[in-house]
């Protein structure tokens, strides 16, 4: 007999309740509602609470849009470490699970295997594919948590983030001047241009580490 409903339907309708209603919105019973069905059918796609927010963290990583490959590892890199972050902006309620959820499935594995396969075209020895992968999710999902950490996420992000750097530049005073000038510096900025030059700034240390090798 055919599944009521596959796992990709059942996973598009979690990450809705998520984006709409936040985590804590999501449970058996709201999304075998959303499906119009009864919760008990939901356990034939996944086992428990744990499952079902790796689900959540499948959908948010299978949304990732990837640019097409080239030549250059460095811009492939650089293009799907984007992509990811992107997508991870784009599910602020879903964001912790992304990185603290095993997934259901190999569905969200390819953002991971492309950016893998840039790197393993770099020249670096196979511990230093691995450094510099778990180097570069860290900074995507590090920078993503500190953007979507704020505990105002219906307003204006960019200014949320202003509002906040000016508070801490108030705070920090003469007492912490370099963190006073920080704080300023940051109120010009914008997070994606933060995130930018953060990766390149990553990516010019593995490049060098490449040609070392």
């Amino acid at each position: 007999m055919r599944a009521r409903f596959t796992v990709a339907e059942v996973r598009a309708q979690a990450i809705r309740i998520v984006d709409r209603d936040g985590l804590a919105g999501l449970s058996m019973r709201s999304l075998a509602a959303a499906l119009g069905t009864g919760p008990m059918t939901l356990y034939n796609y996944v086992k428990d609470r744990a499952e079902l927010e790796g689900l959540v963290a499948e959908a948010v990583l299978a949304d990732v849009d990837l640019p097409q490959p080239t030549s250059d590892w460095l811009t492939d890199v650089k293009s799907v470490a984007t992509a990811i972050w992107r997508t991870v902006r784009q599910h602020p309620n879903a964001a912790p699970l992304v990185l603290t959820r095993r997934a259901v499935s190999a569905e969200g594995y390819l953002p991971a295997e492309r950016l893998i396969e840039a790197l393993s075209r770099a020249g670096l020895s196979d511990l230093d594919v691995l450094a510099a992968f778990r180097a570069v999710l860290s900074l995507v999902m590090g920078a993503a948590q500190v953007e979507l950490a704020g505990p105002l996420p219906s307003i204006d992000r960019e200014q949320a983030n202003v509002a906040l750097a000016e508070r801490i530049g108030h705070l920090a005073g003469a007492d912490h001047p370099h963190m006073a000038a920080l704080a300023q510096t940051s109120q010009a900025s914008t997070m994606a241009a933060d995130f930018e030059r953060a990766l390149d700034m990553l990516l010019d240390g593995i490049r060098a580490r490449s040609r070392a090798g």
